[in-house]
């Protein structure tokens, strides 16, 4: 699969579009995120470029939604024990920062998980073992440059999910830096993409409580 790569924009232009990178130092970054504009956008900052994207439409929103109910209901199920976060800020100092739609520690460690109001510090906490992105318009740089920048966070497993055909794109992180497309998760034993694609698209026939009754049943061990 060919790895689509990103926009990027001289340091003089600012955008919040989607999949378009803005070059700038961190010290630019972190002073237009502290602008009333930008406070409420979803920020990301890799290899001297930034980007800022500002809202979601429903069907982003709704995807979303219907990934998080699929995990809570397997890890219930199952017995695993996590932790969620939904839009959280991951920042590992002068380097990178990124705010994946979903993230996810399952509980196999001695690691603390990280608690606070403030951005989530990757100096003090372990980055997340799974990283999601939703893509609506985004699908090209969720696949591209963000995929590299999840790759050298050492996340254990990334998945992006395309709005448009509710298909699903899972890699495994290699510690080399690469990573691998995946048919069964590594983080979550027993969880086939196929399953998580099938319950996108019965997602579309069916309320949140009617498909969680169908995923219940479905993944009973």
């Amino acid at each position: 699969m060919t790895i689509a790569t990103a926009k990027i924009l001289p340091n003089d232009q600012v955008s919040v579009e989607r999949q378009t990178w803005q070059a700038g130092s961190w010290e630019t970054f972190l002073a237009l995120s502290q602008q009333p504009t930008y406070q409420k956008a979803k920020a990301y900052y890799f290899q001297g470029a930034y980007q800022f994207t500002m809202g979601v439409g429903a069907n982003h929103g709704d995807i979303n939604a219907v990934i998080f109910l699929l995990l809570s209901f397997y890890c219930t199920i199952r017995n695993l024990p996590h932790k969620a976060y939904v839009n959280t800020s991951y920042r590992k100092d002068g380097i990178r920062e990124c705010q994946p739609d979903l993230s996810y520690y399952f509980l196999d460690g001695d690691n603390p998980l990280p608690a606070g109001s403030s951005v989530i510090n990757l100096n003090e906490y372990a980055p997340p073992d799974l990283a999601i992105e939703i893509a609506d318009s985004s699908l090209a740089d969720d696949l591209g440059m963000k995929r590299l920048l999840y790759e050298e966070m050492q996340v254990k497993e990334y998945w992006v999910v395309d709005v448009s055909s509710l298909e699903i794109f899972a890699f495994a992180v290699d510690q080399n830096l690469g990573s691998r497309r995946i048919q069964q998760s590594v983080v979550l034993e027993g969880l086939a993409m196929d399953a998580i694609t099938e319950a996108l698209h019965k997602s579309q026939e069916l309320d949140n409580a009617q498909l969680g009754q169908w995923w219940m049943g479905k993944i009973k061990p």
